[in-house]
């Protein structure tokens, strides 16, 4: 889904100011606690399908698409347990809970002149509904609906950067998992790890910042905010 408006490099820094910069972030476990809702969803396939996996054999694959989740983990009748794991989603969306901070952090970077984009791997339906209750201005959101290859391949982030017109040299990914920093690393985007998440970075040891509002004060310096502040 888009909504219109080597190496990875060693530390993030606030891209050159004269040219547009982006930000771009996972959903789960970035944007919004969306754990409980996740294990409710298992439980559900659990039930309904006789799967005996635990929610943290599933939770261990997060940031991958749903049925490369299913493959890893050999459950069969992916579309079947993908329409139950997906309607219970639905149903208990309202459990998700957004991480302290982050609604102010976002509209932080949009009032210093950032372009916002979503990278997930969740799909549309259930990531539409969760993103509108932060009431954020994102440019451009990247689902598997979308054209490409799904993270870890840096196809999302890349599309994600053609649709906002930003270079990957002046763009930032938020991750919480080793699939976003593998994808950033692909794609030539710097990472940060949310340190706020469900998972660990892997090595080369990325920038991390242990909440949302240590991710603004790494990204934007007392000058940026003051001018987006002031207008």
């Amino acid at each position: 889904m888009t909504v219109p408006a080597h190496e990875s490099p060693s530390a993030p820094a606030a891209p050159n100011d004269h040219r547009s910069r982006a930000l771009l972030l996972d959903l789960d476990g970035v944007l919004l606690d969306t754990r409980p809702v996740m294990r409710k969803a298992w439980q559900r396939v659990q039930e309904a399908h006789g799967v005996a996996l635990p929610f943290r054999d599933y939770e261990r694959h997060l940031g991958r698409e749903f049925g490369d989740i299913m493959q890893r983990l050999g459950v069969t009748d992916t579309e079947a347990v993908r329409r139950t794991y997906e309607a219970e989603s639905v149903a208990t969306a309202h459990l998700a809970q957004e991480f302290a901070g982050i609604v102010e952090t976002l509209h932080a970077f949009v009032a210093a002149d950032w372009r916002l984009g979503v990278v997930t791997s969740k799909h549309v339906d259930r990531a539409a509904p969760l993103l509108a209750r932060l009431g954020c201005p994102f440019a451009t959101i990247r689902t598997p609906a979308g054209a490409g290859r799904t993270k870890p391949a840096p196809d999302p982030l890349l599309l994600a950067l053609v649709d906002l017109e930003v270079d990957p040299a002046a763009a930032v990914y938020v991750g919480d998992m080793a699939v976003d920093q593998e994808s950033a690393a692909r794609a030539g985007v710097a990472y940060v790890h949310a340190g706020w998440g469900y998972g660990q970075p892997t090595a080369p040891a990325p920038e991390t910042a242990a909440s949302p509002k240590e991710l603004l004060s790494l990204l934007l310096p007392a000058r940026q905010l003051v001018e987006g502040s002031t207008g």
